[in-house]
Parts: C-alpha cells; sequence; structure tokens
C-alpha cells in the first residue's frame, strides 16, 4: 500500500436500527486509508451492505459519525450530493439507463454535474472504454449488452466522476460464472493503480488477491480485521473460523 497515513473515510460509533429494534450495524469503527483496498466479507445478513450504504449515506444512520475526507457528513448541513460526486457506487444491478447508449450513459453525468464539455467527456468515456476492452460497444444500448459487460460500463461510468473512492457492493453476484472474472480483472487493474476501493464481495480468492485489508462482519459489527493472510490463514475469532470453514 503507497500510503497509510491519510484517512479518506472514519465511521465512529455506526449504527443502523430497522422498524425499531433489528440491529443492521451496531457500534461500527472503522478507517479506510487514501489507496487502501479494503473487501467486507460475511454471511448474509451480517450489515455489509448496510455499512456501505452507509458510507455515502444511501443508508442514513440511526447514531455515530461518518467522515469522508476529514469533513462529518452526517452534519445536518451536509451537502450530500457533492459528496456522493467524489464517491463512486457499483451495485449489483447495474442501474444504466436502458434508452441511452453506453457513450451517452458514462457522459451524462459529468457533462451534468461537473459541467464537462462534450468533446472533452466523451474523449474520457472512449479512454475509458478502451481500458475495459469496450471501446467498439460505445453505441451499443444497455440490452445489446451481456452481464459482465454492462457491470464493467457501469464500473467505467462511476469512473467518469474522477471519484476519491469506489464502493462496490458484491458487483458479481448478479453475473453468470463465466462473467464474474472480466469484471473482476477490471477491479484487480483499479486496485493496480492505487483506487481507493471498499468491496462488499463473496469472491474470497479476490479479496486474498487484492485487499489490503479485510472486514469481517456478523451480526452488524466488525467481529474481525487484518491481511488477508491475517483473515484467512490464522483467523482468531471462532465466528470468523466457523464462517471460513463453511465457505474455503
Amino acid at each position: 500500500m503507497k500510503d497509510k497515513k491519510e484517512i479518506i473515510i472514519r465511521t465512529e460509533g455506526l449504527s443502523k436500527c430497522f422498524k425499531g429494534s433489528i440491529h443492521a450495524l451496531s457500534n461500527v469503527n472503522t478507517e479506510i486509508h487514501r489507496g487502501e483496498v479494503v473487501v467486507v466479507i460475511g454471511p448474509s445478513g451480517s450489515g455489509k451492505s448496510t455499512y456501505l450504504r452507509s458510507l455515502n449515506l444511501l443508508e442514513e444512520p440511526t447514531d455515530g459519525r461518518i467522515f469522508f475526507e476529514g469533513t462529518d457528513i452526517t452534519a445536518p448541513k451536509t451537502d450530500i450530493n457533492a459528496v456522493r460526486q467524489k464517491m463512486g457506487m457499483v451495485f449489483q444491478q447495474f442501474n444504466l439507463f436502458p434508452h441511452y447508449t453506453v457513450l451517452r450513459n458514462m457522459t451524462l453525468a459529468p457533462m451534468k454535474l461537473l459541467k464537462m464539455p462534450r468533446a472533452q467527456a466523451e474523449e474520457m468515456a472512449y479512454g475509458l472504454l478502451e481500458r475495459v476492452g469496450l471501446r467498439d460497444r460505445a453505441d451499443a444500448y444497455p440490452s445489446q449488452l451481456s452481464g459482465g459487460q454492462k457491470q464493467r460500463i457501469a464500473i467505467v461510468r462511476a469512473l467518469c466522476m474522477s471519484p476519491d473512492v469506489m464502493l462496490f457492493d458484491e458487483p458479481t453476484s448478479a453475473l453468470d460464472p463465466e462473467m464474474v472474472g472480466e469484471v473482476l480483472d477490471v477491479m484487480k487493474q483499479l486496485a493496480r493503480d492505487g483506487m481507493t476501493m471498499v468491496i462488499v464481495t463473496h469472491e474470497m480468492g479476490f479479496a486474498r488477491e487484492v485487499a489490503d485489508t479485510v472486514l469481517f462482519m456478523d451480526g452488524g459489527s466488525v467481529i474481525e480485521k487484518g491481511t488477508p493472510a491475517e483473515i484467512f490463514e490464522n483467523p482468531q475469532s471462532p465466528r470468523t473460523q466457523s464462517f471460513l470453514r463453511k465457505i474455503l
């Protein structure tokens, strides 16, 4: 990892209750450093996606605070839309506009939100498409793409906003198995390029290879945190050990 000093995201006492009594998150304290790849693992219902979606306030915390680049984004007067422009988000589903071409999907936000000239936005989009091997699909519509292609487009669409961090919520879970690799390859390249990423995934081989830090969550809490070697080869928590025994 290039720089362990600068904290880009910090959560303090992050908690989330649904319907009053269901604790999706309970007192989660985490630090994510610039250039770090953090992979969040755990069983279904453990709070992984709620944690990730809380980082840009797609889920409003019940309690606790979230700091992004030194600013408390849970403060009442925060312009959360301005914050979200710096936090790219990729979901399980691709969320592409079906009536727009790939190129239009990619250039819409930079032109509208960043006031980027069309020629500049299109040049950037073509460059990113080239990078993920989809330059020839610029004029295609989402219905003409495979699932893996759609997810690669969703990733580079988020990159068009030049975000400081990328959040991935199980980006391969909706894909056919043979398409998973092409999406993970793009994410591996982002990691090599130094992009700060927080990734919720069930792909344990990917987590071992790419993560700087692995968080194991269960019951809305971070049970264990460590390097991939520490978590996968020598987990300390009995709950982590039990989980890994079942899936590895």
